[in-house]
């Protein structure tokens, strides 16, 4: 079987026939070129409004990377004719396995672009044999195809968060669908301002928001406020990971404050390296940190306090309805208050002023929550790792809509791979 019988079963172009194949060693790659050619008294397609005109003259031969075959670099070689449009003037004609002045044809960019989301671009590059560039290149025509046909009808939950890019690219907002039935990211915005969010309700469109039926986010007020205007039917869980971070990270504001105190009052310093056994679950410690931790209990001290009252509010994720857990967020913000630890008596106010919100997941039957969001930022991050080097916000966005939007694809007669 020819290597031209291969193609036209593979690739075929209307209006276009594989006429000479050639194999050239340059002593660093081997290659093929496949000189295309169109058929004969076919008319060529105007680039501007793509209507068949008659020929204006032709062009000197461009090269178009193919998929490689067995290792070896493919080019299509066509010398591009121009057309006298009677609506366009003289322009450029129309191919079929390549868009605009692309140089890689669309077959080898899609084939580029499904690549790239199991590896790094770079990686992909090297695989191949090709660019940096290309790569980018490929997935940015993926992304852009799949936001164009994504389909955003049926959803009904989503939850909203923000990841730090570092001290150069600040906060990227990311919006998810979390539906049971189809999980992934919907929308990505620069910075975490009320604004940004703002701009994800404005593209989504008014009625679709309207139907939204659960909303999941951090407390961060700029969200919460613009949750409640433009979500105005959505029930807005509160973010449980949030919850208990704050929760920890008023724990480590006791605990070093007191490490300092019993210094300076020239006090055992019992509480020097038990930051991890105060933050970890029981069930997760060790042996030798349950007995480190046992013993560090039966101190009174401010920081051990602080660790009660953690393990305490735990109970509260185990309530079935939404009054008694209200109940129970009652009783122990006042416990903090009497604490007079202060940045446990900030998390009790925290707590109160947001308590419907927070209700709001036992209203839902527990059954959405932000650890669906925490999982997505994990694979966010990790590719934003694999993105480390990019210059611009919108190559960082790029990879995230491709790695994790769960984009369309168009329907191809033969996949590569």
């Amino acid at each position: 079987m020819q290597l031209k019988t291969i193609l036209n079963r593979v690739q075929k172009h209307q209006s276009f026939v594989y006429s000479e194949i050639r194999l050239l060693d340059d002593k660093k790659q081997l290659k093929l070129e496949i000189t295309v050619k169109p058929r004969a008294n076919s008319r060529a397609i105007c680039s501007g409004c793509g209507s068949k005109c008659p020929g204006y003259d032709r062009l000197p031969p461009r090269s178009f990377e193919f998929i490689p075959l067995w290792g070896i670099l493919a080019f299509f070689v066509y010398r591009m004719r121009r057309v006298q449009c009677p609506n366009c003037g003289i322009k450029v004609e129309q191919v079929p396995w390549a868009t605009g002045k692309r140089t890689v044809t669309t077959t080898y960019a899609w084939f580029l672009a499904r690549w790239a989301k199991g590896m790094a671009w770079s990686q992909v590059a090297d695989a191949f044999c090709t660019s940096w560039y290309t790569v980018y290149t490929a997935v940015d025509m993926a992304v852009q195809w799949g936001r164009d046909h994504v389909n955003l009808e049926g959803i009904t939950a989503i939850g909203i968060d923000e990841i730090y890019r570092g001290k150069a690219g600040g906060y990227v907002t990311l919006v998810y669908q979390i539906n049971r039935d189809r999980i992934r990211l919907l929308w990505v915005g620069a910075e975490n301002k009320s604004k940004t969010l703002l701009r994800f309700f404005k593209w989504y469109g008014q009625e679709r928001s309207e139907k939204l039926e659960f909303v999941c986010s951090d407390m961060w007020r700029g969200f919460v406020g613009v949750i409640a205007k433009k979500a105005t039917n959505a029930l807005h869980i509160l973010d449980r990971y949030h919850i208990v971070a704050n929760i920890n990270k008023a724990i480590d504001k006791v605990r070093p404050s007191e490490v300092k105190e019993l210094k300076s009052k020239g006090l055992e310093p019992v509480l020097k390296g038990s930051r991890w056994w105060l933050l970890k679950r029981p069930e997760n410690l060790t042996a030798k940190e349950e007995v480190s931790l046992a013993t560090l209990l039966q101190y009174n001290l401010k920081t051990i306090r602080s660790y009660l009252l953690k393990e305490d509010f735990q109970f509260f994720w185990e309530y079935t309805y939404a009054k008694n857990a209200g109940k129970f967020i009652d009783r122990w913000c006042t416990r903090a208050m009497r604490s007079r630890i202060g940045p446990m008596k900030a998390v009790a106010k925290m707590l109160r002023n947001h308590k419907e919100l927070i209700l709001n997941y036992f209203r839902a039957k527990k059954e959405f929550s932000s650890g669906v969001v925490e999982g997505l930022n994990g694979k966010a991050k990790v590719t934003m790792r694999k993105a480390y080097g990019f210059s611009t916000y919108k190559m960082l966005e790029t990879a995230l809509y491709h790695t994790l939007g769960v984009l369309p694809e168009p329907e191809v007669t033969h996949r590569f791979f």
